[in-house]
C-alpha cells in the first residue's frame, strides 16, 4: 500500500469514526429537532460515503479497469452532490426562514441536483467530465462544471446564513467556514494529486456543524428552558407571599374554634391553592382558561375567608373555550382585590367577566 492510498484510508477511517459517534449522540438525544433529524441523515449517509471510498481505495490496489474507474467515480461523483444536497436540507431547517421561501429554496435545489446527476450519468457516455485511461482516471478540461452544484449550493447556504439577521454571529462563522473549506481543500487537493484532502476536509466540516452548531444551539436552548424555568418559579413564589400564607393560617386557625366547618373549608380550598400553583411548575406552554377559573376561585375563596363582608365576587363568565399561560390572571385579581377593593374601609365588589366577540 502507497503513501496515498495509506493516507486515504486512515482519512475515511477516523471520518466514519466521527460520524459515527456524533449519530449515536443524536440519537440518544430524547426530543431531536426538525434540523437535528436532518443532521442525522447527513451524518449516516456521510458515513456510508466514506465507507464506500475506503472500499475504493483498497479494492484499487489489486483490481483496476476502465470500467471500474468510471463506475466507481461516477458514483463519487453522484454521492457528492447528493451529500452536500443534505447539507442543504439541514441548513434550510437550521436557518430561521418562512415557509414559503423554506420550499422555494428546497424546490430549487432539488432542480439543481437532478440536472447535475444527469450530467454526472450523461459523463459515462459523452467523458465530459473525466474517463479512464488503461485503468487510471483522468480529468477533462471541463471537469470544473461538475462541481457546480455543489459551488451554487455553498455559496446559497453562505448568504442564507450570513445576511439572516436571526442567525448568532457563532453561527454565522461557523456555516462561512463550513462553505469556504471544500474551495480550500479543492485547491490544496490540485497541488497533492492523488491525496484526497477534500474529504479530509469533510472531516472538519462535520465537526463544525456537530460542535459549533448543533451542540452550541443545544446548550442555547438547554439556557434558554432554564431561564423560563427559574422564571416561573419566581411567578409561583410570587403568587405566594409568605404575608398572605401567614394570613391565610391564622383566619384558618381562629375559626377552628368558632367555626371548624368552615375553616376545614378554609384548610381545602388552601391545600388546593398551594397544589396549582406547585403543578404550574410542570406545565408547559398554555393551559386551559378553566384551570386558571378554578384556580382563581379557590384564591378568592381564601381571600372572602379573610375579609368576610368587605369583599364581594361577582363572577360574570361567559367564554370558557380559550387558553392562556398558567398563573397568568390571577396576579391581576389579586392586585384588585390588594389595591383597589381593600383600600377602602367599606371594601367593595370584585367582578371577574369573559365574554367573546367576533374579530373579523
Amino acid at each position: 500500500m502507497d503513501n496515498k492510498s495509506v493516507f486515504n484510508a486512515t482519512v475515511c477511517v477516523i471520518g466514519i469514526i466521527f460520524c459515527l459517534i456524533h449519530t449515536i449522540n443524536i440519537l440518544l438525544k430524547k426530543d431531536r429537532r426538525k434540523d437535528e433529524n436532518n443532521l442525522l441523515v447527513f451524518m449516516l449517509f456521510t458515513a456510508f460515503h466514506f465507507a464506500v471510498y475506503l472500499t475504493f481505495t483498497i479494492i484499487k490496489m489489486t483490481y483496476t479497469s476502465n470500467a471500474f474507474i468510471i463506475g466507481f467515480y461516477t458514483s463519487f461523483y453522484v454521492m457528492n452532490n447528493f451529500q452536500v444536497f443534505l447539507l442543504f436540507a439541514y441548513a434550510i431547517s437550521y436557518i430561521p426562514l418562512k415557509k414559503k421561501t423554506h420550499n422555494i429554496l428546497l424546490a430549487i435545489s432539488l432542480a439543481l441536483y437532478a440536472i447535475f446527476i444527469a450530467l454526472d450519468i450523461a459523463n459515462i457516455f459523452n467523458r465530459m467530465f473525466f474517463t479512464a485511461v488503461d485503468g487510471v482516471y483522468t480529468r477533462s478540461k471541463t471537469m470544473i462544471i461538475s462541481q457546480g452544484y455543489q459551488f451554487v449550493t455553498f455559496a446559497m447556504v453562505f448568504c442564507l446564513a450570513v445576511f439572516n439577521k436571526k442567525v448568532t454571529v457563532g453561527e454565522k462563522i461557523s456555516f462561512a467556514v463550513y462553505c469556504v473549506i471544500p474551495l480550500v481543500a479543492i485547491i490544496v487537493q490540485n497541488a497533492f494529486p492523488g491525496y484526497a484532502i477534500a474529504y479530509l476536509s469533510i472531516i472538519v466540516n462535520i465537526q463544525i456543524l456537530f460542535l459549533f452548531v448543533n451542540v452550541r444551539k443545544n446548550m442555547k436552548l438547554a439556557d434558554e428552558a432554564k431561564k423560563i424555568k427559574d422564571a416561573e418559579v419566581k411567578i409561583m413564589i410570587s403568587q405566594i407571599q409568605p404575608h398572605f400564607i401567614y394570613n391565610v393560617l391564622a383566619s384558618i386557625s381562629t375559626l377552628i374554634k368558632i367555626d371548624p366547618d368552615k375553616a376545614q373549608q378554609g384548610l381545602d380550598h388552601f391545600t388546593d391553592y398551594l397544589r396549582a400553583n406547585l403543578s404550574s411548575l410542570t406545565k408547559e406552554g398554555l393551559v386551559h382558561f378553566s384551570d386558571e377559573l378554578r384556580h382563581i376561585e379557590t384564591y378568592v375563596s381564601l381571600e372572602e375567608m379573610r375579609f368576610e363582608d368587605r369583599l364581594k365576587v361577582i363572577y360574570d363568565i361567559k367564554a370558557k373555550d380559550f387558553m392562556v399561560p398558567a398563573l397568568s390572571i390571577q396576579p391581576i385579581v389579586e392586585n384588585a382585590i390588594k389595591h383597589g377593593i381593600l383600600k377602602k374601609i367599606e371594601g367593595g365588589t370584585l367582578t371577574f367577566k369573559t365574554y367573546e366577540d367576533a374579530w373579523w
